[in-house]
């Protein structure tokens, strides 16, 4: 598809937004009702730019509001059968959350290149989209965690997270870096969400350093703009460090509303 195409609407996503109080329709229950257009997917503009961190605050803060949730990671590298893993991590941070992997590869690469250094099948878009389909039968939030960037490969073919995202209908949130670099690599991030066609409700920055720099703090304002969405959240650096109930408590005031975050949420001017 060509790259001409428009950006996405900026729109918040129905999932954080339905009133779960409505009376539900005759022979439907509420609960069933909320599974649906639950599954957002999270990647990122590269790697170590605080995706996990992310991913765990909005499921705090999803937790905090009565909902259940489920984070599925569909390749864990860099990890052997013994170490903790991103949705492990998700889990000690957020609280009780659903966790799943399909697949764990122990070289830190990505995943196609993992998958076959360790004479391992590959993870495949219909894998992911199967299991995210899944895991919404019975939960209220389903996050999907990408490794590295957008388009790393997943297999032999290129098969990338854009592609499971399609497959799952479902939108994509960017987690980025704060400081100088992260427009470029947040515009194309967006070049390639709108070629798949897919929609973002906005991005994140995943590391907000306690003292910005110049470039940091004119991103706040670009960021947006490069990303054809609004930025919906500051997680502040070192927060994976807190202790989980510090982070639970602290984490939906680092996040908009459109991502279950306080009403209270400001970005700095």
């Amino acid at each position: 598809m060509p790259p001409s195409a428009p950006p996405p609407a900026r729109h918040t996503p129905e999932f954080f937004t339905r009133n779960q109080a409505r009376p539900s329709p005759r022979g439907r229950s509420a609960r069933s009702r909320r599974h649906t257009m639950s599954v957002l997917f999270v990647t990122g503009t590269g790697t170590e730019i605080g995706k996990t961190v992310t991913t765990a605050a909005i499921a705090a803060a999803a937790l905090a509001r009565g909902r259940s949730v489920a984070v599925l990671k569909p390749a864990q590298t860099g990890v052997t059968a013994h170490e903790t893993g991103d949705a492990a991590e998700v889990e000690r941070l957020a609280g009780p959350v659903t966790t799943l992997e399909l697949a764990r590869f122990p070289d830190p690469l990505a995943p196609a290149t993992a998958a076959l250094r360790a004479g391992l099948p590959p993870v495949l878009p219909q894998d992911i989209a199967e299991a995210a389909a899944k895991l919404a039968a019975s939960h209220d939030l389903v996050l999907v965690e990408g490794a590295g960037g957008l388009l790393v490969r997943f297999d032999a073919d290129g098969h990338t997270l854009a592609d499971a995202a399609q497959l799952a209908k479902a939108p994509v949130l960017v987690v980025a870096q704060a400081g100088l670099g992260t427009l470029n690599a947040t515009a194309l991030t967006a070049l390639a969400l709108r070629s798949y066609g897919l929609d973002s409700p906005g991005v994140v920055i995943g590391s907000w350093p306690a003292a910005p720099d110049l470039a940091a703090r004119c991103n706040l304002a670009d960021l947006p703009d490069a990303a054809g969405a609004p930025l919906l959240g500051l997680i502040p650096e070192h927060s994976g460090a807190l202790a989980p109930d510090a982070f639970r408590a602290a984490a939906p005031g680092w996040l908009a509303p459109a991502l279950g975050g306080s009403e209270a949420f400001q970005i700095p001017s």
